[in-house]
């Protein structure tokens, strides 16, 4: 991987990020980005044939509870609260014409 970045490509970055950089700041952040792509080369260096992918560090499938319903079906008390209601649902003034 060429580790060049081009005057254009900061250009560009500060463009998206919505930075107005000098020219000292455009330098470093060349340099910085040119060090982080050498070190994904080296990362590329590594022999990981027979390494499983990891989505998480510990193996979890599924740590959610099940979605059961634990209050049932209370419309009718519900609805005693409401100081109108039609058809099982509370009853409101129009607010759109």
């Amino acid at each position: 991987m060429a580790n060049i970045i081009s005057d254009e490509t900061i250009e560009y970055v500060g463009i998206l990020a919505k930075l107005e950089l000098s020219q000292s700041e455009k330098q470093a952040a060349q340099n910085d980005m040119s060090r982080m792509l050498a070190y994904i080369d080296k990362l590329n260096e590594l022999d990981t044939t027979g390494v499983e992918p990891l989505s998480h560090i510990f193996p979890v499938s599924n740590v959610f509870r099940e979605d059961v319903v634990t209050n049932g079906d209370e419309r009718e008390q519900i609805l005693k609260n409401a100081p109108q209601c039609k058809d099982g649902a509370f009853k409101v003034p129009k607010t759109v014409e």
